[in-house]
């Protein structure tokens, strides 16, 4: 794991692939999942087993990622409604200043490349998000969405061709 940053407080699962340049900390990383480069994974944050988290993607505070999912390259998670720099006396925000939203990636679905996902919401069991997609609101199982935002394109994801992945988490 040459040149990564992992903290001590990282709990990484059984057979956790971890490629170069990624930055862990205060996370939580599940059975043979696998990183990819230059990834963040900020505290707080829950990655399930048997899932694959592609290079330049950010996870960032309260987001939990359950079992089979897959994250597509430059994925962006948000936490923060309504982000600022200064609170209001003027000073550096510190954590006291913030609301956390928690986002939640249910089982087995998979988020396209280049996908940003505003904090507060819900993607369900085998949800599709198409690439590119700015995802502002919950996406309900077996959907795929898709654009800007993103819409429902179809009640019914494709069958996973592999659910024998699904069935080892």
């Amino acid at each position: 794991m040459e040149f990564c940053r992992i903290a001590p407080d990282v709990k990484l699962g059984r057979d956790v692939r971890i490629h170069a340049f990624v930055n862990l900390y205060g996370c939580e990383i599940g059975d043979q999942t696998q990183v990819g480069t230059f990834v963040e994974i900020q505290k707080g944050a829950k990655i399930g087993d048997h899932c694959k988290i592609s290079s330049h993607t950010f996870i960032c505070e309260g987001v939990t990622i359950e079992s089979g999912v897959f994250i597509g390259h430059s994925v962006t998670f948000i936490n923060d409604k309504y982000p600022r720099a200064t609170n209001p006396a003027g000073e550096l925000q510190s954590e006291a200043d913030w609301n956390c939203q928690n986002t939640l990636i249910k089982r087995g679905a998979s988020i396209g490349s280049g996908t940003t996902l505003l904090g507060g919401i819900t993607i369900g069991e085998n949800a599709i998000v198409g690439a590119g997609s700015l995802v502002t609101k919950d996406v309900p199982a077996n959907t795929t969405v898709a654009g800007n935002p993103a819409k429902i394109l179809n009640l019914s994801a494709p069958k996973r061709t592999d659910e024998r992945s699904l069935a080892r988490s």
